[in-house]
């Protein structure tokens, strides 16, 4: 049975607290791990979570700043350690690449796996594979900063009504699905349009137009809320967002379920910033993220 859930390590900002580790986030999709942005204590987090290094197919940084990279050379080495069978591709900002290589060779190991480097220059399609197309955007940090995003192709829906009005049944649904005709019966006379789902991961960044392209049709959304609303001026000096602004993003672009995270150590009520989302509008579900909990995407809405 396909598994497609978002597993938290971590969601502190800047410094981790006491109950919040630096980021980390492994999304599971079918039988592929993709791994965001592992900050410091990131393998630590993994062993708590039940997450192995086998688990992980991709690696995803959307910048080089500590609390989202300082778990690479961990985790690298981990994925050696534990020779993962398969190939790991990591993606990251291009400009970073000096940052990625200090990482990756931060210390001795021996290297048994290959891990394919893929660095970000622009916009657009990074992957395509029959499960998913991941995209990368551009967003607006101090420094050189990707979102990511995934598509599922879209499919097609077989109608029990209409398939038994035209007398197929059995081996002939398959065959009419594969082959788009059957005894002049085509497809899309006996099923409807299946819409692929659809995940975003967006950090560090001020508003700005990719954050709104990530985030367009989304089932779930993962996106930063460092800041509350009363502090947004830091929030945008810094390159940040607030809970309200993640709110109205969410409700323009029609998101279903938005996880809320990154945030800063400066506030002690959790609450408040899904309190904020609400108050901006969005009236999809909500998660106000917490170290190690699982967040699966939501049921197809069609």
């Amino acid at each position: 049975m396909s598994v497609r859930e978002l597993v938290v390590l971590g969601t502190a900002s800047q410094v981790p607290t006491r109950h919040r580790n630096h980021n980390g986030y492994l999304l599971r999709w079918d039988g592929e791990g993709l791994l965001f942005d592992p900050g410091e204590g990131t393998q630590r987090q993994m062993l708590r979570a039940g997450v192995a290094a086998h688990d992980i197919n991709r690696i995803c940084v959307t910048h080089f700043h500590g609390d989202h990279s300082l778990g690479l050379a961990g985790v690298i080495q981990r994925i050696n350690l534990d020779q993962v069978p398969h190939r790991v591709t990591a993606h990251y900002p291009a400009s970073g690449q000096h940052f990625f290589e200090r990482l990756r060779y931060a210390t001795a190991y021996r290297e048994s796996v290959p891990l394919a480097e893929a660095p970000v220059t622009d916009d657009g399609v990074l992957a395509r594979t029959p499960a998913y197309t991941l995209e990368a955007h551009r967003l607006s940090h101090p420094v050189e900063s990707y979102g990511y995003r995934l598509i599922e192709p879209d499919g097609r829906r077989m109608i029990p009504a209409l398939l038994a009005e035209h007398g197929i049944g059995g081996p002939d649904v398959g065959r009419l699905r594969r082959e788009g005709t059957l005894n002049g019966v085509t497809l899309d006379e006996v099923s409807e349009l299946r819409r692929g789902q659809r995940f975003a991961f967006v950090m560090d960044t001020r508003l700005c137009a990719g954050v709104r392209t990530l985030a367009e049709g989304c089932d779930l959304l993962v996106i930063e809320s460092t800041f509350l609303d009363e502090d947004e001026r830091l929030a945008t000096e810094y390159g940040h967002l607030t809970a309200g602004q993640a709110g109205r993003v969410a409700r323009e672009a029609g998101v279903r379920h938005l996880v809320l995270t990154h945030f800063s150590q400066r506030y002690p009520d959790p609450d408040e910033f899904e309190r904020q989302a609400r108050a901006a509008g969005f009236v999809g579900e909500v998660t106000v993220a917490a170290d190690l909990v699982r967040v699966p995407l939501p049921k197809r809405s069609c």
